[in-house]
């Protein structure tokens, strides 16, 4: 699940979440934003069972994944698709 907020000027900030035992392990979210780099935006678990990790992004469509353990990859379902990847539209 995304959220976003505005901040001052253009930029956005985008919350990614996941539920914290869905998978099982370490969860990164990967993207245009990192140059696809895995471990630079891991999902930290929260006290409401869930696990996210907050990302400043400026104007423009950003594709994204998400990079379970034994490189598991996997979309998420409530973001718009682009070519097959996730994405949001800032």
């Amino acid at each position: 699940m995304l959220r976003s907020t505005r901040l001052f000027g253009p930029k956005r900030r985008v919350t990614f979440s996941l539920p914290a035992d869905v998978p099982d392990g370490p969860v990164s979210v990967v993207g245009s934003f990192n140059d696809w780099t895995p471990g630079i935006h891991e999902l930290v678990p929260r006290r409401d069972g869930t696990r996210t990790v907050t990302v400043i992004l400026p104007p423009g469509t950003h594709r994204f994944r998400y990079l379970g353990p034994d490189g598991y990859w996997f979309d998420d379902d409530h973001a718009q698709r682009l070519d097959g990847d996730s994405a949001i539209t800032i």
